[in-house]
């Protein structure tokens, strides 16, 4: 009986391409919501190509907003909230040759206080995040209109980097995770408490859970979980290791959403 149960699990994921699903806890309105979302205690940080709006848990409500003024930063993409800063990947998408650099906001003031230029590296930067003392950035390519250098996403990476942005390693992703990216890439990622790294693509409603290597340079694929946002840019809670945040663009709205 058991291995039927067991059989018959394995035929519904293997049908379905999912493992669990996650439940839908809240919803905020938010008209910045185009690329991403940063958390932190008490507030959340709707993020669009050129602005950032900071809202309340509470209920939602824009209390402060950073708004690209000069036409210096194009396409800014996932944040992380890292001791009262706000670190977001920015790129020149979709323009040729890829370009890059890590933008840094205060949370408090919502100002722009420094950045870092990656300048032509490796890709498009989809996201960063920091975990294990290190810097972690998400760099993407494209198998459309916005294919670069000649490659396609197949060249989707992700790469460690020291606090003096050394690169230190780097990791591909699985060939069937760029086939279902295919034709956009990886556009968000967050490491969880429990060492895996959870990715996102372009619109896809699926959160895939990695987990790196013990030899090779290929990201393991653990299990997709159905989500209700279309992929993009994602956050934890801080309050709680199983609730995540995430953005429907199309909406223009933050979902919170409960992992099994």
């Amino acid at each position: 009986m058991q291995k039927f149960i067991l059989l018959f699990l394995f035929s519904l994921v293997w049908k379905t391409g999912f493992s669990q699903e996650t439940e839908l806890i809240r919803q905020y309105a938010a008209p910045n919501a185009s690329q991403a979302v940063a958390v932190d205690n008490d507030h959340f940080y709707a993020i669009g190509n050129q602005a950032i709006s900071k809202h309340q848990k509470t209920d939602g409500k824009m209390i402060a907003e950073w708004k690209e003024s000069e036409g210096i930063i194009k396409h800014l993409n996932n944040g992380a909230v890292i001791d009262g800063l706000l670190y977001c990947a920015n790129s020149n998408y979709p323009e040729s040759p890829m370009a890059s650099s890590i933008e840094v906001f205060d949370t408090k003031t919502m100002t722009h206080v420094d950045s870092h230029s990656l300048g032509i590296l490796i890709g498009s930067a989809t996201w960063i995040d920091r975990y294990d003392d290190a810097w972690w950035i998400g760099f993407a390519h494209y198998s459309n209109h916005a294919s670069s250098e000649g490659k396609d996403n197949r060249w989707t990476t992700v790469v460690k980097f020291d606090d003096k942005w050394q690169r230190s390693e780097g990791w591909i992703f699985p060939k069937d995770l760029v086939e279902q990216f295919s034709p956009s890439s990886n556009s968000g990622a967050v490491w969880g408490k429990d060492g895996k790294l959870y990715c996102t693509g372009h619109d896809a409603q699926k959160l895939y859970v990695m987990q790196l290597p013990d030899r090779g340079y290929t990201l393991e694929h653990i299990e997709t979980i159905k989500i209700p946002f279309e992929g993009q840019g994602i956050a934890w809670d801080t309050a709680d290791e199983k609730v995540m945040y995430g953005i429907s663009r199309k909406n223009r709205q933050v979902l919170v959403v409960k992992l099994p």
